[in-house]
């Protein structure tokens, strides 16, 4: 039960994370490349994102 649930909240986060890339105003290879990264790497790719990750004009918390 504890796996499951720690595996569909990070499932839930990278889903966050690539919406949050293909809305933003990255160009499309960036925005390519952010998916990619938290597809095939969905925990590490996804703290990268939440590091490095393309925001457009300014952060939003």
């Amino acid at each position: 039960m504890g796996y499951s649930l720690l595996g569909l909240i990070i499932l839930i986060a990278d889903l966050y994370a690539i919406y949050q890339v293909l809305t933003s105003g990255a160009s499309t290879a960036a925005k390519v490349v952010w998916t990619l990264v938290i597809l095939v790497l969905p925990v590490i790719g996804l703290i990268a994102w939440l590091i490095a990750g393309p925001r457009g004009d300014k952060a939003r918390i």
